[in-house]
């Protein structure tokens, strides 16, 4: 099992920040929300792997961030994509889409066979 889960997780390494600034495309997100959200669609990401990307993006302004105070709670940092953070979304969205179809275009005869 091991073996199997290893690429996958290297491979999200590679593109966590495309999908953190995708769930930031939708609306303001939060931190935690962004872990939630992800874990939904299949992707497993800890806390300590969220919060050093979005340190990331906002050091490279590809991110604008929002306090708001809970209800009740701790105030929260929200996320969202500034321009150039939407310019590089699109770019990187690209770029993923191509970079699946020729993989896919590869491994696809794989996947015929064991059908």
């Amino acid at each position: 099992m091991e073996e199997r889960s290893t690429p996958r997780a290297q491979w999200l390494r590679g593109v966590l920040d495309m999908c953190l600034l995708a769930l930031m495309a939708e609306g303001p997100v939060y931190g935690y929300e962004m872990t939630v959200r992800l874990a939904e669609a299949g992707l497993d990401v800890a806390d300590g792997s969220i919060y050093p990307a979005l340190a990331r993006l906002r050091k490279r302004e590809l991110v604008e961030i929002e306090r708001r105070s809970g209800d009740g709670g701790p105030t929260r940092t929200y996320y969202k994509p500034s321009e150039a953070g939407m310019r590089m979304l699109r770019s990187w969205s690209r770029d993923w889409n191509a970079f699946a179809t020729s993989i896919g275009s590869i491994t696809s005869q794989i996947t015929r066979e064991e059908s």
